[in-house]
């Protein structure tokens, strides 16, 4: 940059060329004479027809062997061509070999430079021209213009317009509608208008470049004022106009002001029009009238792919990605070329289906289409696969990016956040600082996530000074991911705290308090929260309603439950989906009423999915009821085969059942098909360093001290009352069912917790799998002998064990 600017620097310092303008003009008079019979020859004709770099590659050979080559309308023509198709380089050795170049041959190549664009170049070519004796016409400074396209090129944008006054052109109408686009792009709008402000005259162009440049900066209402000034100065909208304004309008939402548009866009014959179309199209997708923006996109009778690619965006945003790929496809079909953007649409629809297997093909086309090298694209596969659970070609994708931007972070730390890996994706963030990438809002939001999977207080209290250090805890978002990380965390009451200080929610901060109620099993907390949301004006969504329903279900609060089911149907118009059949399921089976949760799932509108029988297996199990047992496991054999699971709960249900013959048959099966049962895996935090202890495992450092501890400690809480379970463990003697129960992997975390704090420190620890009900009886004699309060996160909820009691009531 600091080269552009000294470029710039040289430019203002070159005002007067060594000869005389007459001089010049005889000069240039002397080499403009083109014979006749070069514009009859049919290369020149070749040429004219040439409509890419292959066209012209294959038409260059023919120019050379008529010696061709030398003629100035030859070389002007094929720089021209080159610079169209963006390859200056050739184009720039057609031009460096010409002996006497004609002015008009700079023009061309600088206009070339300035389109690729390439400041750079574009501001070094202009001082060689100029040193070349290449009087300067408004046209050079315009390129110039255009090539600056963002804010980092301001400065040089200015110098430009100090140029354009010292060279007279200060009240060219064209040259200051360039200034006008130029500080737009620069998000200079307010430079743009005092431009526009000094026009001694306007034309079309000049109001729609403010237009223009109001709606792309966001400030959509003084977009809306310019076309009403610019009719009151009697000036007829063009469609260019109509273009410009209507992501304005999208932008407030004032779908009555888009309506007026289209009604005199058809008046004046610009509906017709491809542009016309497809930004109607994008306005009535994004005020919300999706039905509208598919009649007028099936109705137009020519659409090109900046239409296709507003068509699936809108699928995109209205959270139907099938349909979106369904346009995708046929987009296709009708053999029209994807762009990046079209690529990017069509990956965040397969990354809402979790569909591995488009997302591929997706892949591979962008592959083909050489759109694998560009970040944005390159940002959205890293986010699809991540999204779909391949979290390591994710990584392997952005470990091969040779530019990574601050998206390409935030794509990684929250795709491990999201895919139960926290640790990485803390590394990730402790790298991206590294390289000194300055986070954003998302970024932290995405740290935030991960810390609430990892479920470690210290960890959660450190993210929090970090976001209040850089002022973000009032950021909604920010606050929001803070809200569910602290209740994920077990700190229930400091979640609430910060929710009640926010002065801003959305939908998502209500139903992440909920929702903490809900883990927790404080059920009619969840419901009295719910309450004060309905009274409000923020609506609940289908995530509000599956959190309330979940939360009844923990406490037990079946009529509340079922009645929220309805009420999101009847009163709110929103259909269920599987997740809320299957918390429904849950609801009545957990209370015992297994009869009705079999009834609710016959006569469910849509097939059953694996979640919802998983519930009526897991409700089966608390209750001890073998025959809905066997239905529930027989259709999920069926749906998930390879999920050994399942197999063991079945086991576990038949073994309570004294069923030892078919526990031995679900054990054969599973050895057949190659099942194996998750290990349970327990994590406790100790002065900032996480702990993790396997079932039975003897990997810890501390195992010996572990062990012989908690060996200690079953006896002080038989002593208190306790029994262990033995009916859990089959095929051995009492005694080692005992000793095998004694080393489940919370019960090892625990002792552990108990060996290495103080007395009074609250114990917090966080399993993979369901809390058994051996391990779950035992915590609340742990809790009762040692005076300590402990807190269990498992799969499913929260366990707050306390004096010999646990705040689940022993429902869960």
């Amino acid at each position: 940059m600091s080269s552009q600017l000294a470029h710039v620097s040289t430019i203002s310092r070159i005002q007067n060329p060594p000869f005389s303008s007459s001089h010049h003009h005889q000069f240039l008079s002397q080499r403009t004479y083109i014979p006749a019979k070069v514009y009859e020859h049919p290369a020149a004709l070749l040429l004219e027809r040439c409509s890419s770099l292959e066209d012209l590659r294959r038409v260059l050979p023919l120019v050379f062997k008529n010696g061709l080559s030398q003629e100035h309308l030859f070389q002007t023509k094929l720089v021209s061509l080159f610079c169209r198709h963006g390859s200056v380089a050739e184009a720039a050795r057609v031009f460096e070999p010409v002996d006497e170049k004609l002015d008009v041959l700079y023009h061309t190549m600088l206009k070339g430079y300035a389109k690729v664009p390439d400041l750079g170049k574009a501001v070094d070519f202009f001082v060689r021209m100029r040193c070349d004796d290449v009087e300067p016409v408004v046209y050079n400074f315009t390129y110039l213009l255009k090539a600056c396209g963002d804010e980092a090129e301001l400065r040089v944008g200015k110098e430009i317009h100090g140029l354009l006054v010292k060279n007279g052109f200060s009240l060219d109408l064209f040259a200051m509608t360039g200034l006008e686009n130029m500080y737009a792009k620069c998000r200079q709008v307010h430079e743009a208008r005092k431009v526009f402000d000094r026009m001694p005259e306007r034309d079309l162009v000049s109001w729609n470049a403010m237009v223009s440049g109001y709606s792309q900066n966001g400030l959509a209402r003084m977009a809306l004022e310019m076309v009403a000034l610019m009719c009151e100065e009697n000036l007829k909208p063009s469609f260019i106009t109509v273009v410009s304004v209507l992501p304005a309008v999208s932008a407030l939402g004032l779908i009555s002001i888009g309506k007026e548009v289209h009604g005199y866009a058809m008046r004046a014959g610009f509906d017709s029009l491809v542009n016309v179309s497809t930004a109607l199209v994008d306005m009535y997708a994004k005020c919300g009238s999706l039905n509208t923006a598919r009649r007028l996109f099936d109705g137009m009778l020519e659409r090109n792919v900046v239409s296709w690619n507003s068509m699936i965006d809108a699928y995109v945003q209205d959270e139907n990605p099938k349909e979106a790929m369904v346009i995708f496809e046929k987009m296709l079909d009708e053999g029209v070329k994807p762009t990046d953007v079209s690529i990017m649409g069509a990956l965040h629809a397969c990354a809402d289906l979790g569909d591995l297997e488009k997302g591929r093909f997706i892949h591979k086309l962008s592959v083909e289409l050489d759109l694998d090298r560009n970040v944005s694209v390159v940002n959205s596969l890293i986010s699809m696969y991540c999204k779909c659970k391949d979290v390591d070609t994710a990584a392997s994708l952005f470990g091969k990016l040779r530019t990574r931007t601050l998206v390409s972070w935030n794509a990684m730390i929250l795709g491990f956040a999201q895919n139960g890996r926290p640790i990485e994706a803390l590394n990730y963030f402790s790298q991206m600082r590294a390289w000194t990438v300055k986070p954003d809002t998302f970024t932290y939001v995405s740290v935030i996530t991960a810390l609430a999977e990892l479920s470690v207080t210290h960890q959660a209290k450190w993210i929090h000074g970090v976001v209040m250090r850089n002022c973000l805890d009032e950021n909604v978002f920010v606050a929001t991911a803070l809200v569910d990380m602290y209740s994920k965390c077990g700190a229930i009451t400091t979640a609430r705290k910060i929710f009640d200080m926010m002065s801003e929610r959305h939908v998502t901060t209500w139903n992440a308090m909920i929702d903490g109620y809900g883990t927790h099993g404080i059920g009619k907390a969840a419901l009295e929260l719910f309450e004060e949301m309905r009274k409000g004006d923020i609506k609940p969504n289908g995530v509000t309603f599956l959190s309330v329903i979940s939360a009844c279900s923990h406490s037990g609060l079946v009529e509340a439950g079922v009645k929220c089911f309805h009420v999101m149907k009847e009163g709110y118009s929103i259909e269920p989906s599987m997740d809320h059949y299957g918390a429904m399921v849950d609801l009545l089976g957990r209370a015992g009423l297994l009869n009705e949760a079999w009834d609710f799932i016959t006569q469910m509108p849509v097939k059953p999915a694996v979640n919802v029988y998983g519930a009526m297996l897991g409700a089966c199990q608390i209750h001890k009821n073998v025959s809905f047992a066997e239905k529930a496991a027989e259709r999920l054999f069926e749906l998930t085969p390879d999920d050994g699971g399942y197999h063991v709960l079945l086991a576990n249900i038949y073994r309570a059942a004294s069923m030892w013959e078919k526990v031995g048959q679900v054990r054969v099966s599973m050895l057949r098909q190659g099942l194996r049962k998750t290990p349970g895996c327990s994590m406790v935090e100790i002065k900032n360093e996480v702990h993790s202890f396997f079932s039975g495992s003897t990997d810890h450092p501390s195992s010996k001290r572990v062990y012989t501890f908690l060996e200690k400690l079953m006896c002080k809480i038989k002593e208190a009352g306790y029994v262990p379970d033995t009916k859990l463990i089959l095929g051995v003697e009492d005694d080692i069912k005992e000793q095998l129960l004694s080393s489940h992997s919370e019960k090892l975390a625990i002792s552990y917790g108990l060996l290495n704090t103080t007395a009074g420190t609250t114990i917090h620890v966080r399993k993979n799998l369901r809390v058994c009900a051996d391990c779950h009886n035992a915590t609340k004699y742990i809790s009762l002998v040692t005076g300590r309060e402990i807190i269990v996160r498992d799969m499913q909820r929260f366990h707050h064990f306390k004096n010999g009691a646990c705040s689940c009531g022993d429902y869960w």
